[in-house]
């Protein structure tokens, strides 16, 4: 696959990167992220990484993977090379939670999607108020923590699928100190106080897949040495959990940014699977990158 040439910046020049997953086609949203990437990596004398978010083996293709450098390539976004893929560096993820798992952090949990669900219905069906994360999907169920040794074990040995989750209580009693962060973007601005118990007991990883997206993302950040992460808004609440593990793992914290959304014309965000705005086709239909430019109003 091309990928577009190293540039050449001083050492210690911020560090910025867009992280796309090759799981569909690059829409308005993208491209509002990538520009805005490039332009203050260009503006602060910094750097612009491309990570390729490809832990989903399953939906994650190389021809879309390829889509991705030529929407870059057409709207005349730099990067530099090599191209990190997180499915070079399951190893790395895995080596994090086992970090937790050693600091006890972490537990097996083997409820599924529809036992959760199903468990919340019959609740609020009886008039209780299920506690939901900021996306408004359900926290899962803590009982699970409790279990013996003997009983993760017994269980680890029959279940088809499970996943590790952070224990939230042990993890923030292990931070020792309230989180924040730095934020510069379209929302609230300043010091955040982060709130990582608004998540739950989040998932770390699947028996399935490698790793998750909060794990996987911590970890990158660090390891390629982002110094500011652009991103959307609707991953300004996430940014908790991502502080926490920052603080857990002994890795460094960058300055966020998160940007305004490009909705669609029902005011919804736009989506790779539904086909919304692709770059590709608004490309097909004649516009140019001066056009996307006006259209995501940078």
């Amino acid at each position: 696959m091309t990928e577009p040439s190293r540039q050449t910046v001083g050492q210690d020049a911020p560090v910025f990167r867009f992280a796309p997953s090759p799981n569909g086609r690059l829409h308005l949203g993208h491209a509002l992220s990538a520009l805005l990437n490039a332009d203050m990596a260009e503006k602060t004398g910094g750097r612009l990484l491309l990570r390729i978010e490809d832990i989903d083996l399953t939906r994650c293709t190389p021809e879309l993977e390829q889509a991705v450098f030529d929407d870059l390539a057409w709207l005349g976004i730099p990067f530099e090379k090599p191209v990190r893929r997180q499915s070079e560096h399951f190893p790395l993820y895995r080596e994090a939670l086992d970090r937790l798992q050693a600091m006890g952090l972490v537990y097996p949990a083997f409820l599924t999607r529809g036992e959760v669900k199903a468990r919340v219905s019959e609740y609020e069906r009886e008039g209780g108020i299920w506690p939901r994360d900021s996306d408004g999907a359900p926290l899962y169920p803590t009982e699970e923590r409790m279990l013996s040794d003997a009983e993760r074990a017994e269980k680890l040995a029959t279940a088809e699928r499970y996943a590790w989750r952070l224990d939230i209580g042990k993890a923030l009693a292990a931070a020792g100190h309230p989180l924040s962060w730095r934020e510069t973007g379209d929302g609230a601005q300043g010091e955040i106080s982060a709130d990582p118990a608004a998540w739950g007991d989040v998932v770390l990883w699947r028996s399935d897949a490698p790793a998750s997206y909060h794990l996987a993302v911590t970890v990158d950040d660090a390891a390629q040495g982002v110094t500011n992460v652009v991103r959307g808004l609707d991953l300004f609440h996430a940014t908790s959990v991502h502080r926490l593990l920052q603080a857990l793992l002994g890795l460094p914290q960058p300055v966020y940014h998160h940007h305004r959304l490009v909705l669609g014309l029902d005011d919804r965000k736009l989506s790779k699977s539904l086909g919304d705005t692709a770059l590709s086709a608004l490309r097909a239909e004649g516009k140019t990158p001066s056009d996307i430019r006006a259209m995501v109003g940078v």
